[in-house]
C-alpha cells in the first residue's frame, strides 16, 4: 500500500506544486492538505496519515512546533520538514522535535520521493548538502563550543505563546486560539520572560525571530 501523505504548507502555489509532483508518482497517495499547523493537527487526528510533509515557517504555529505535537500524539506518523533554510538551528530543532526528515525546498523535486521511501523504512533523511551542517553541529556540541539553546528551556505551550506574542496577537486573541483563559496566557508569557531573562515584548519578538519561531512575513 502506498504511503498516505498530508501536505502542510501555507503558500497555496507551493502546496499545489508539491501535490502535482507527488500526484505524478504512483508511489504515494496524498490524503489531505493544510495551510497551517493547527489545521494539520486536526487532520492528523481524522486521517492518520503515514507521513506529514510540513513547511517550517508558518504563522500561529510553526512547522517545528507542529512536528513536536504530532510526534507526541502520534509517534507512528513520520514528519518530513520542507524548508528554504539549511541553517544548523532549524535542522537541529526539527530533529529534536521528532521529525524523521529534512528536505530543502529547492531539492524537493529531486529528493522528496527518496525522502519518503527512506523514512517509511524507519530511517532518517536529510538533503545531501545538510550532512556537513549536522556533523559540524554535532562536533561543536560534543566539544562544548556550541552554547545551549534557550528554546530548550521552554515548554511546548510556552513556545506556542511566544510565537503568537511575537506575531502581535493580544492575550485575548491567543486565549481564543488556544482555548485557554487570558490569565493563563499572561502567566505563560510571564514564565517565558522569566526563563529567558527578557523583560519586554520587543525583546521577546527579537528572540523569536532570531530563533526561527517566526519571520513576521
Amino acid at each position: 500500500m502506498n504511503p498516505r501523505v498530508l501536505l502542510v504548507e501555507d503558500h497555496t502555489l507551493v502546496r499545489s506544486g508539491i501535490r502535482s509532483l507527488l500526484s505524478e508518482s504512483s508511489q504515494v497517495t496524498v490524503v489531505g492538505e493544510a495551510a497551517d499547523g493547527r489545521s494539520a493537527l486536526e487532520l492528523c487526528e481524522k486521517l492518520l496519515p503515514d507521513i506529514v510533509l510540513s513547511d517550517i515557517e508558518m504563522k500561529d504555529m510553526n512547522g517545528i512546533e507542529t512536528a513536536r505535537q504530532i510526534h507526541a500524539a502520534h509517534p507512528e506518523i513520520k514528519v518530513i520538514m520542507l524548508s528554504m533554510y539549511g541553517e544548523t538551528q532549524y535542522v537541529r530543532e526539527a530533529l529534536q522535535a521528532g521529525a524523521s526528515g529534512y528536505v530543502l525546498k529547492h531539492d524537493a523535486f529531486t529528493e522528496l520521493l527518496t525522502a519518503i521511501r527512506t523514512v517509511m523504512a524507519g530511517k532518517r533523511y536529510l538533503s545531501a548538502q545538510l550532512a556537513d551542517v549536522v556533523v559540524d553541529d554535532y562536533v561543536r556540541r560534543g566539544d562544548g563550543t556550541q552554547p545551549a539553546n534557550d528554546l530548550d528551556k521552554l515548554s511546548s505551550r510556552e513556545r506556542e505563546i511566544l510565537q503568537l506574542v511575537a506575531e502581535g496577537h493580544s492575550s485575548a486573541d491567543i486565549a481564543a486560539k488556544l482555548h485557554i483563559s487570558t490569565r493563563t496566557v499572561d502567566a505563560h508569557r510571564s514564565n517565558v520572560m522569566q526563563k529567558l531573562s527578557i523583560h519586554s515584548i520587543a525583546s521577546l519578538t527579537k528572540f523569536a525571530i532570531n530563533n526561527g519561531l517566526t519571520s513576521l512575513r
